[in-house]
């Protein structure tokens, strides 16, 4: 076992807090347990054992990642993904390593950040190889999956691929659940702050198609900016 595996455990074993953890399972829905250490505490958990036991090569960029996604632990998962986002390895040539995260992921904390940020940064940076797997992502089994093919268009500003991403939109708009139709609301939201004509032009014209929750989130920046005077009526 790479040595800051159990090093990051013992870190977050000491910080251990029973009735936070308490709170934060519950907010979760879970009944993985947790350490009850907070964000930035994990965070610092992972730079102070980052620094003393180096990960010095891609086999062990892997293990390291899936020995603690399938940890105990929620936090562990938490620490897979600041590993998986570190560098040098984080890059298009281990994207077997984000494509198994994404298929493995159980809820929106961690999907959410898998997708949102590790994904989405690789796609922005090369989007001809992410863009297949994007639409096979869509008709996928799982859930979670479905929702990575949305998600992943998050922060790609100017660069964003409208008709995939309208396609996509389409293509899950009739489902009812409501982790896909925030999915969507959330991917014009963000569109929207580089492009809000685009995105209020799609929402007129599939207003029908669109949950009641994918136009409400679609367009809270646009009328907020609009409300501020940032947006004009036009």
């Amino acid at each position: 076992m790479h040595p800051i595996i159990p090093a990051m455990r013992q870190a977050l074993a000491d910080q251990a807090d029973g009735e936070r953890a308490a709170q934060m399972a519950a907010y979760m829905k879970t009944d993985q347990p947790f350490y009850g250490v907070q964000s930035k505490q994990c965070h610092q958990v992972f730079r102070v054992a980052l620094k003393k036991y180096p990960i010095k090569a891609v086999a062990d960029y892997e293990t390291v990642i899936f020995e603690l996604w399938n940890g105990v632990h929620r936090e562990e998962m938490y620490q897979a993904l600041r590993v998986a986002e570190s560098k040098p390895f984080y890059a298009i040539e281990q994207w077997s390593v984000y494509e198994r995260l994404v298929k493995s992921s159980d809820w929106w904390d961690t999907l959410d950040w898998i997708a949102g940020k590790i994904v989405s940064g690789l796609y922005r940076k090369h989007p001809r190889f992410v863009e297949p797997y994007l639409m096979a992502w869509r008709t996928d089994d799982g859930m979670w999956v479905r929702r990575a093919s949305l998600l992943a268009h998050l922060r790609q500003k100017t660069r964003t691929n409208c008709d995939l991403l309208a396609e996509t939109i389409l293509m899950l708009a009739h489902e009812p659940e409501f982790f896909i139709r925030k999915a969507i609301g959330w991917a014009l939201r963000d569109y929207s702050y580089s492009n809000p004509q685009w995105v209020e032009a799609f929402v007129a014209e599939h207003d029908a198609v669109l949950s009641n929750l994918s136009k409400r989130e679609a367009l809270k920046a646009i009328e907020r900016r609009r409300a501020k005077g940032e947006l004009s009526d036009g």
